[in-house]
This record gives structure tokens, sequence and C-alpha cells, in this order.
């Protein structure tokens, strides 16, 4: 296996076939680079995450911890993901994290036998049994009575949560780097759902609603949407299969700043918005769009800009950063703007503009602390804003 740091120069040197350079050089995770004997294999920019295909196997392992990682890329996607998802998990890897994590929670959804559900069933009959679609009737058979196109509620385990569970076991047996053990409990759990439809291949994921009936099964598919969002398998050509995980760490960081946010002034005057829209020029065309605006009274009043980077050995960001909250704060005719990045050495700075009443604050957060206080420091940023 090829172990290669985030974000890291000097990579790794190896010789290739022509069918491992051209899949290297269409993924997302890796770039390849010619070299003495063979090629220099370099993480591809706030890329992190595993390829096994053609006879490799690259792991891109992030600077945060991977079930922090899990954590954030689970809060982005629903603030309901909860930081003892993923706590406790003794595996090592990012296959093996992913893998135990979500056969630890499938286990538990399962404790207690498949959830059953109503589920919507189409059919076409010559006996009325729930009610009749009149649209699908016309359009089908205008004029005729029989067959009719009905639509009835079937009590049933063949619902989407299960549907879930199941393609998201199916999938993580098909990685490599799974522990014996883990891959046997993950069969089992794949053997109470057989009877459950397979989703086709390809087509988006079927939604489903938290309730009090799916408690149970929350933690379970929040994980799963994981999995199936970012993990995919295929066979390749040769035969051989290829699974692939990978993470563009800026959207993940941008994505949980975004939605930690939004919850965190959830309970304060106006509401939140993501990839707000802008202007820069009074002629509309320079367009701009803001990572997070607060408006109150139909109005912004703060400016937040997540940046996925890290400071320079003196302490210090871009100052392009700087410029370009300054740009969103003009536009907007706001007072007050939040550089958020992943880690700092100088703390919270606060920056006034020279003859302006703007000030735009620089505000790392510390991503290696537990989940619970990775969302108290966004909170403090929030409150620190209305102070």
């Amino acid at each position: 296996m090829i172990e290669l740091q985030e974000n890291s120069k000097g990579g790794h040197r190896l010789p290739l076939t022509p069918l491992q350079l051209a899949f290297l050089q269409k993924s997302d995770l890796i770039d390849v680079k010619p070299a003495a004997e063979g090629y220099r294999l370099v993480p591809r920019t706030k890329r992190v995450g595993a390829i096994h295909a053609h006879g490799l196997d690259i792991v891109v392992t992030p600077k945060v911890s991977i079930p922090r990682l899990l954590f954030m890329i689970g809060y982005a996607l629903n603030p309901g993901f909860q930081p003892e998802n993923i706590e406790g998990v003794e595996a090592s890897g990012l296959w093996g994290v992913v893998a135990e994590t979500l056969c630890r929670h499938a286990e538990r959804a399962l404790l207690n036998g498949v959830l059953l559900g109503y589920a919507t069933e189409h059919a076409t009959s010559t006996v009325v049994r729930g009610r009749i679609r009149v649209g699908d009737q016309i359009t089908a058979r205008p004029g005729r009575l029989l067959p009719v196109e009905t639509s009835h509620d079937e009590y049933t385990t063949d619902i989407p949560e299960n549907q879930l569970l199941r393609a998201a076991v199916q999938r993580m047996l098909s990685v490599p780097r799974i522990h014996d053990s883990v891959q046997r409990r993950l069969r089992h759990v794949e053997s109470q759902l057989l009877t459950i439809s397979q989703l086709p291949a390809r087509a988006p994921l079927p939604r489903w609603r938290p309730s009090r009936l799916n408690l149970r099964y929350q933690p379970a598919l929040r994980i799963a949407e994981i999995v199936l969002n970012t993990l995919s398998f295929e066979v390749g050509q040769d035969g051989l299969s290829i699974a692939t995980f990978i993470v563009n760490m800026e959207k993940v960081f941008e994505d949980f700043v975004t939605t930690a946010l939004t919850e965190a002034w959830s309970t304060t005057p106006g509401y939140t918005r993501g990839q707000f829209p802008a202007k820069l020029d009074t002629g509309g065309a320079i367009s701009m769009q803001v990572d997070v605006v607060h408006v109150v009274d139909g109005k912004p009043r703060f400016v937040v800009d997540a940046k996925y980077k890290r400071p320079s050995a003196r302490g210090n960001y871009p100052n392009a950063d700087l410029y370009q909250v300054l740009a969103y704060c003009t536009a907007l005719q706001v007072e007050r703007g939040w550089l958020v990045y992943p880690s700092g050495t100088a703390g919270v700075r606060p920056r006034r503009v020279l003859h302006s009443p703007i000030t735009i604050t620089e505000y790392p957060l510390d991503l290696d602390v537990p989940p619970r206080e990775l969302l108290a420091q966004v909170e403090e940023l929030a409150q620190s804003a209305w102070r």
C-alpha cells in the first residue's frame, strides 16, 4: 500500500502500467508526474481519500483524524449528525474506520429486527385497490375503464431506510483492507436485508425523513449516506475491482462552517444563507458568491468566508483573502466580516480597514479537538458577531 499525507509535495515514485497511468490521470486524488524510472505520485491539493484499482492501493491521509473527517462530512449533510455517531471506533486506516463505523451502526439499527414502514406502490389492475391515478389512467387508456392505474400504501420492509442500508453495506463489502471480522459482520447485516430491493445503478438516493419510528436507524442512515455519496465501486476492463473514496477538503470545510453557523444563528433574528449571490459593480457585470451571509430585516448583517488554508511559518494568511472579504463587505454594505481557517497560531485577529468602518476578523478553528468542542468554537464565533 502507498500512503501519502494530505498536500505532501515529495510524493512516491514507482513504475506504472498504461492502464494504471490512464486511471490515475483521470482520478481526482493523485497527480502523476514523469520521474526517473517511472512516475511520481503527488496528492492533488486539498484532496484526501483512497484508491484501489488495477493493482494499485493508494491512500492520502487527511491532516485531521478520519473520525473527525467523517463527522464534518456528516454534519455538513445534516446537523442531526451527532458526535457519538463516529466516536469509539478502534479500526485503523481510512477503509477500516469507514467500514467499522457503518458496521457498528447497522448492527445497532437491526438489533430489534428490520424496520417496517409504509411504501407507496403503483399497479395496473382490473381490481381497484387504493387510489386511482386519474392522470395516468387518462394518458395510458383514454376512454377505457379497465385496467385501472392505481396506487396503494403497503406496510413492508422494502422502504427507503432499508434500501439505503443494504446499498451502503454492499458497497462497503466491495472495498479492500477491511478486517475479516468486520467483513463477516457486514455479511451478516446484508443477510438480514436480502429481501430489500436493490437501488438502480447511478439512480438518486431515496429520501427518508427522521421520525420517531426510524429513530434507531438514524445514525446508521447518516453513515450510509456518507458511504453512498463518497465511495464508488465498479469492475474495470481487466476484471479487477475499482474502489475509490475521494473527499474535497475545501468543500467539506466550507459546507461544515456553513451548516454550523446556520445552526448557531438559528435562534437569532434573521436567517442565514450559503452561497449568497452579490454584485461588485454598479453595472452588475461582476458576480460573487459569498460562502455565508446572515440577513436581518432584509439586509445582510454578517459575512463569512471559509478558507481551507494553513498559515505561513510566520502565522500569516494570504492578503488576497482579506481583499476578497473586503469586496464582499463593500458590495453588501456590511461592516463586519470573518475569514474562517482550519488552523492558526496567532489566534483570533480582527483587522480594521483604513478609512472604512469595516473590520475583518481572521478566525482559526482547531479541527483536532472533539466534535462538541469544534461546534463550540463555531458557536463562539456566532455569538461574538452579535457582541
